[in-house]
């Protein structure tokens, strides 16, 4: 069995675009100037319509996570770390802890992006601990 993918669609693929490039990209909106994540085609926070995308810093800390000991599927080894980050910017996101001892996350903690290559033409944001 093979890893689940995300579906790429016009609205998403200058983001995974710039995950291919190893930049982890956010909407921001011209009007208010607030970021966003996940790719949508109004701002969430005032409803404008002119969004672009822009480079964050990747960094942010563990709001929430769990240890994966039973895969969903043999593509995934467990155990495996999923957490919800809140990004430096403000938008939270969902994605692993990698390259750490489960045991040793801990909510809080400081974190930064990595991109791991999930096939061909599918890059990833991953985040690894910091400090």
């Amino acid at each position: 069995m093979e890893r689940t993918f995300p579906t790429s669609s016009a609205l998403s693929d200058a983001y995974y675009a710039g995950c291919r490039e190893g930049k982890l990209l956010l909407q921001y909106c011209s009007d208010c100037q607030q970021p966003q994540f996940y790719p949508r085609i109004l701002c969430s926070h005032c409803g404008g319509r002119e969004l672009a995308w822009r480079e964050a810093s990747g960094k942010g800390h563990i709001a929430t996570f769990t240890v994966v000991r039973q895969p969903v599927s043999p593509a995934y080894e467990a155990p495996y770390v999923v957490a919800l980050i809140d990004l430096e910017e403000g938008p939270r996101m969902m994605s692993h802890i990698v390259n750490c001892d489960p045991e040793a996350v801990r909510v809080g903690q400081p974190v930064q992006v990595s991109f791991e290559n999930w096939s061909e033409t599918l890059t990833m944001p991953v985040f690894q601990l910091q400090g």
